[in-house]
């Protein structure tokens, strides 16, 4: 095949995504090279920006690496890496150092010493947060110092459709062949309604995670999954998909979407969990009690709002500091005030919400997927760090201590990497556009309700087949669909969420144990 496409942009470094784990990556790969960065919505909008809580890392002489290094095992249930869990908390003071040098600033207290927050499953405090508003602090400090950079270009509103492997050239892969390779990514300019080809010599997947796959969730509304579908679309490996935590206290407040997130940090203030009767319960699951590791606080939560029918619980902060409480949590005191709950003399309605993916594309030590010339980092990555269940504030942590990581390595395979030339432009078989777009918009919550319903906190077998088949339904429909139409957002995004679902579906059916975030009725711990 002799194909060489005119119209080919070009980049040394491609970024699909704009979260603390893309923006890290591209402010330490711009000194080798172009490097252009795609993201679906504005250049701020990630999971990133809503990240309450903190960065957890050992700054303290109290605080040790091997004390962290078990927390984080006992939350990821013994299913992580260790070496994995040990080089992320050995390099995280240097990647804190970093995010400060580059103009993040965390809170000190009076004694000009970092004011460092504990959360669920930490055994020390050793959070460290910008009130409780962490990632937009850590966001504002990264887009400030990459707009000042002259070798980084950022492209908002352009949706990645697909990575351009082999497949796209005709080319079987088999054993035979040196394995499935990445030359760049086709993108939907939704500005002109084009579909862009875009070729690097190193390409990083940081899309995020998965949550608007269920009903209830605190992602953005650009949380569907898309770097893991495109993945598995082009035959790359991804594992750890059943592992999906939910917060246990996202604000209950029925028709908002996503919803608003009471950080884990509250609690680790000193906040109280309760009924709706009023009554402590989480010393009946845990002797931690509300500072319990997510999942065990979520299934409480949960198994308490199915015994007494309840829509929500309580979160109390009433015996707390009002002064000190209001201070360090101004944005959620502002939120809830907005509805007429004052945070220190009421009571806040609480329910989980789907939150973080721990698991999708299975990467390496240095972030290399199972694909060649293409990286994955932070949530849509499989590092193997959180292991069953994510310990609160790693994930932060964990994108910079791999865009760090994933950075050396693709520099050198970028000096020793030229640009694949010769690949075809998008085949836009679909002609007609879809007359009502109540298919879609129906077809999405009927994803949500099913993953929701059967695969959410609690799932059994037979909830699982009965999703399953629901879901192959909708799988069928809209591939029919998308043949038929031509490519917009809305429908590709379904797309991927169903792809999604199917694989969170496959991963959770084939794990015969109760572990973790994935709890199985019929495998009871």
């Amino acid at each position: 095949m002799n194909l060489k496409n005119n119209s080919l942009l070009r980049a040394d470094f491609l970024i699909v995504g704009s979260g603390i784990a893309g923006l890290s990556y591209a402010l330490k790969v711009a000194e080798h090279g172009k490097v252009l960065m795609l993201t679906k919505a504005n250049k701020e909008e990630s999971n990133t920006k809503y990240a309450q809580g903190g960065i957890a890392a050992v700054t303290t002489p109290s605080d040790s690496f091997e004390k962290h290094v078990q927390d984080t095992l006992v939350a990821g249930d013994f299913l992580c890496d260790k070496e994995t869990v040990e080089l992320v908390v050995r390099e995280a003071p240097e990647r804190i150092a970093e995010l400060i040098e580059w103009g993040t600033h965390f809170d000190k207290n009076n004694n000009g010493e970092y004011d460092l927050a504990k959360e669920g499953g930490h055994s020390d405090h050793r959070i460290l947060h910008h009130k409780d508003n962490t990632g937009l602090e850590i966001e504002r400090a990264l887009l400030k110092a990459l707009n000042m950079h002259p070798n980084i270009e950022i492209r908002d509103h352009y949706f990645a459709l697909d990575i351009i492997t082999q497949h796209h050239l005709g080319v079987v892969v088999n054993s035979k062949t040196p394995g499935i390779e990445c030359y760049g990514i086709y993108a939907l300019n939704t500005k002109t309604n084009q579909v862009e080809t875009i070729i690097a010599k190193s390409i990083l997947m940081a899309t995020g995670g998965c949550g608007q796959v269920y009903e209830t969730t605190t992602n953005p509304v650009i949380a569907t999954g898309d770097g893991v579908a495109m993945v598995y679309r082009a035959k790359g490996k991804i594992e750890h998909m059943e592992f999906i935590q939910f917060h246990p206290t996202s604000l209950y407040q029925p028709g908002q979407h996503p919803s608003f997130l009471i950080s884990e940090a509250v609690r680790g203030f000193g906040a109280i969990l309760r009924t709706k009767s009023g009554e402590e319960f989480m010393q009946r699951y845990d002797e931690r009690k509300s500072l319990a590791p997510r999942d065990i606080v979520a299934r409480a939560i949960d198994s308490e709002m199915k015994i007494h029918g309840d829509e929500f619980v309580y979160l109390d902060c009433r015996h707390l500091n009002s002064t000190e409480l209001i201070a360090h949590f101004p944005t959620i005191h502002a939120k809830c005030l907005s509805l007429g709950i004052d945070i220190s003399r009421d009571l806040i309605p609480v329910l989980p919400a789907a939150h973080y993916q721990c698991g999708g594309i299975k990467v390496d030590k240095q972030g290399k997927s199972s694909i060649r010339n293409l990286y994955a980092i932070g949530e849509c990555a499989s590092t193997g760090l959180h292991g069953a269940n994510r310990l609160a504030s790693n994930s932060l942590l964990e994108a910079v201590v791999f865009a760090h990581r994933a950075a050396i390595d693709s520099i050198q395979n970028t000096k020793q990497n030229v640009f694949f030339e010769q690949v075809p432009p998008w085949n836009a078989e679909g002609t007609v556009h879809p007359e009502e777009m109540i298919l879609i918009t129906q077809s999405t919550k009927e994803v949500q309700t099913i993953m929701s319903n059967y695969v959410g906190i609690v799932r059994s077998n037979l909830r699982l087949k009965r999703a399953l088949d629901r879901l192959l339904i909708l799988h069928n429909e809209t591939e029919s669909l998308y043949e038929q139409s031509t490519v917009s957002v809305q429908l590709c995004e379904l797309r991927n969420m169903i792809k999604v679902g199917y694989i969170i579906l496959k991963h959770a059916s084939a794990r015969k144990e109760s572990i973790g975030l994935h709890y199985n009725s019929d495998y009871p711990k």
